[in-house]
């Protein structure tokens, strides 16, 4: 009645008010997702502004009287350290051999739990078991396995192969392939999953019209199963690289980084110098170190392999394409 009393149609209070009602609605989608970026500014943008803070300064919680702005210092210090130098070619060594033996170990379990047989249902639980168990636990197992009196040294020197009260872990070559094997039994399960869970989504259509064809069990694995898997694999190994660059609670845990500096990765050097000997500071220039290679190479690996873009250099799309001829 006021609307009427005024002289105001009704129809131009729906015409007022549509306006504002989009005006209204443009806002909604950053009001959904404004959650999401509070907590990505909490939890990601902010640690990482306040590596890249403290690594420009001295921070030591022992020595606060030598805390202070140091510029570039704690990079040169980073440069001129044959530790980190050390620490990083046996990071990336590290990483090649537990990414490349944890892929083909995943592949050919993932296509033997594949198949049906008797007992699939258990052997498959078997085999996903180790991913679940934590990097201290695998540590904790496989240190009683290495132990030179209680471990399995002791039965091969009954057997005679080997010495009494030698332990694996003791040579800095043999340390290094005890940790692999202790990872390697961790992280294979992970390749297992990601792949089955692929290999389950191929059409057993495609295995039958190439068995028509008289294709082998290695044609088909080439110019089928490694095509479908080939995303799989890509973001599998990405992830893995990644976290096993990251590895630090089994090795921490297994060798130290020890004997020596033998087994002494990128961020477990970090780990030592942030969190035993309190150097804040340095340890910022250490991790933005390894940020900064995780991120290229992340980019640069995604890139090369042209994940989730047809790749004309896989076996199946080796094959030319002949074009319909066109109806005159």
């Amino acid at each position: 009645m006021a609307v009427l009393e005024a002289g105001v149609p009704p129809a131009s209070v729906g015409a007022l008010s549509g306006p504002r009602r989009r005006r209204s609605g443009r806002w909604t989608p950053y009001a959904l997702i404004a959650p999401t970026v509070v907590a990505m500014c909490v939890f990601l943008v902010y640690p990482i502004g306040t590596v890249v803070y403290y690594s420009f300064y001295h921070y030591n919680v022992l020595k606060p009287w030598a805390n202070g702005f140091a510029g570039l210092d704690n990079y040169r210090q980073m440069f001129a350290d044959p530790l980190f130098w050390n620490s990083l070619v046996f990071t990336s060594k590290w990483v090649v051999a537990e990414v490349a033996l944890q892929l083909v170990f995943g592949l050919v379990l993932a296509l033997v739990i594949n198949e049906s047989f008797i007992g699939r249902a258990l052997a498959r639980a078997l085999v996903f078991s180790p991913w679940a168990v934590s990097g201290v636990l695998t540590t904790t197992i496989w240190l009683l396995i290495y132990n030179p009196t209680t471990g399995f040294g002791r039965y091969l020197a009954d057997l005679g192969i080997g010495q009494y009260g030698t332990s694996p872990l003791i040579a800095s070559n043999s340390a290094f392939w005890a940790a692999v094997l202790a990872e390697l039994w961790r992280g294979v399960p992970f390749f297992a999953i990601l792949i089955l869970a692929d290999l389950q989504s191929i059409s057993g259509d495609l295995y039958e019209a190439a068995e028509v064809d008289g294709a082998g069990p290695i044609r088909k694995f080439w110019s089928i199963t490694l095509p479908h898997l080939r995303n799989a694999i890509i973001l599998s190994t990405l992830l893995r690289a990644v976290w096993e660059f990251n590895n630090v609670d089994l090795l921490y845990t297994l060798t130290g980084g020890g004997p020596g500096h033998a087994t002494m990765t990128l961020p477990l050097y970090v780990a030592r110098m942030a969190v035993d000997a309190k150097e804040f500071g340095y340890g910022s220039a250490l991790t933005m170190s390894a940020f900064v290679i995780l991120a290229v190479f992340s980019i640069t690996y995604l890139w090369l392999s042209r994940m989730g873009r047809e790749d004309k250099s896989w076996p199946t799309q080796r094959r030319s394409r002949r074009r319909a001829p066109s109806a005159r």
